[in-house]
């Protein structure tokens, strides 16, 4: 048996070996060169309000039947590109063609009666000449011939409904567009006044918001309004209208800002914001954009920490301002940032 002042060496050496090691942060090792930096930078900015709001088409159109029948062909589907005039979907038009047959038959019946009444009204002017028959007479025949004329014009007329009523069994795109929605299918029952198509012009589009009427800038070209689009890009808009009337229960007046050609394909629909500009500048912090890390959903910048090593930190950023963002929270100003991440990142390993 071991004596006790060896037995409870023994215990210290285990109960030690047993506790925690405290964290140990690894230092750069020798010889690596430390990544660039810059300091973020305090300035003042011009505040801003961003405004709900939402990319609409400047042309729009929701194709509906105008006659009553069953979809026997549908030509697009949503995500087509079309070209003005080309044939969208066929209703089921064998009662409008039928219809429009009989018709013209009719039509060519009333033309045989009004050739007739004029050879004989032609007739009995020449035997009115060598008074073979009375002034009444002539005046009968010329009565036929004008009733006759009378109703091959509305036959006539008749005719071209028909066909115009079978034409409509056929749609056709009003413009160069993109199918939005196709709600139907083939084999469905149109009706009349019922949406069957959407489409809009995908080289026209603007931003819509409902802006409170007391932040509507007094110039409503003032430069300073800005556009976020969906994907985070800020764009200044080609134009700028202001509708005229307010609604009364919200007190709000709608903007239309045009898009410029620099933001390219956006889908309708899309949330977007309007950033007008307040009077009062206030401080921020600016940092450039090539220096900003994203990670799925994260967010954050590499901050030198007290030892000189990189620290991934996460941040919120709010407007970008040319080569520079602004960060709203997680950075303070003077602090040093990493503007390469992938350097401070191979550091980090």
């Amino acid at each position: 048996m071991l004596p006790l002042r060896q037995k409870t060496l023994v215990c210290a050496l285990l109960s030690a070996a047993c506790l925690p090691w405290p964290p140990v942060l690894a230092s750069p090792p020798d010889g690596t060169v430390a990544p660039a930096t810059v300091s973020a930078q305090a300035a003042g900015v011009g505040t801003g309000t961003a405004h709900a709001g939402r990319v609409e088409a400047v042309r729009s159109a929701t194709v509906a039947a105008q006659v009553a029948g069953t979809i026997t062909a549908l030509h697009v589907k949503a995500g087509d590109r079309v070209a003005e005039g080309q044939v969208l979907l066929h209703i089921d038009s064998r009662v409008a063609g039928k219809t429009a047959q009989a018709s013209a038959a009719q039509t060519e019946a009333a033309v045989a009666v009004l050739t007739a009444a004029r050879s004989e009204f032609a007739r009995q002017q020449r035997l009115f000449e060598k008074r073979y028959i009375s002034q009444a007479a002539l005046e009968r025949a010329e009565a036929q011939y004008k009733a006759a004329a009378a109703q091959a014009r509305a036959q006539q007329a008749a005719a071209d409904a028909a066909d115009t009523q079978a034409g409509l069994s056929v749609l056709r795109a009003p413009f160069d567009a993109i199918v939005a929605e196709v709600p139907v299918e083939t084999g469905d029952m149109a009706m009349p006044g019922s949406p069957l198509l959407a489409l809009f012009a995908p080289d026209a589009l603007r931003v819509v918001a409902d802006v409170p009427q007391g932040a509507v800038p007094a110039d409503a070209a003032a430069p300073d309004i800005r556009l976020e689009l969906p994907d985070g890009r800020m764009l200044s808009p080609a134009a700028v209208e202001v509708l005229p009337t307010l609604d009364a229960r919200s007190h709000t007046v709608r903007l239309r800002l045009a898009l410029p050609p620099a933001a390219g394909a956006v889908a309708p629909g899309s949330y977007a914001r309007v950033w007008l500009a307040d009077a009062a500048p206030r401080a921020a912090v600016l940092v450039p954009r090539r220096a900003v890390v994203r990670r799925a959903e994260m967010t954050g910048l590499y901050v030198l920490d007290a030892q000189q090593r990189p620290l991934l930190r996460q941040v919120r950023l709010g407007a970008e301002r040319g080569e520079q963002v602004e960060v709203l929270a997680g950075v303070d100003a003077g602090e040093a940032v990493v503007v390469d991440p992938q350097a401070a990142a191979r550091l980090r390993r």
